[in-house]
């Protein structure tokens, strides 16, 4: 479960799971940038542990420092990025029905993978 998983924006990492939740360490290196995406089946809840990191919600915008944190309800757009030289970790909580990596659309990707 703790295994390390690389992205093109950083890491995660798989802290625990119960049967309707789930909890990551995220790694966002400098400049990095999550897809604009959403979910069918979760929410997620965001604290910024180390670094700021600048959360889309819909149209708005707003920075997060270290011990600040923010909801994400499902089916909401949302992206995660970091626009500093520093690191920027967070702890992801999920929660919903169904806890799967594949339970993403994405609208918007600076790594060009796969809109759906």
């Amino acid at each position: 479960m703790n295994t390390i998983v690389n992205k093109p924006w950083g890491t995660y990492q798989v802290l625990d799971q119960g049967k309707n939740y789930l909890t990551k360490k995220i790694y966002v290196k400098p400049n990095g940038k999550l897809s604009l995406q959403s979910h069918q089946y979760r929410s997620e809840h965001w604290v910024v542990v180390e670094g700021i990191a600048e959360v889309t919600i819909n149209e708005e915008i707003v920075n997060l420092e270290a011990n600040q944190s923010i909801f994400i309800p499902k089916k909401t757009k949302h992206r995660l990025a970091n626009n500093h030289q520093s690191n920027l970790i967070i702890i992801e909580v999920w929660h919903g029905n169904i806890l799967k990596e594949d339970d993403i659309v994405r609208y918007e990707d600076i790594y060009e993978r796969d809109l759906t």
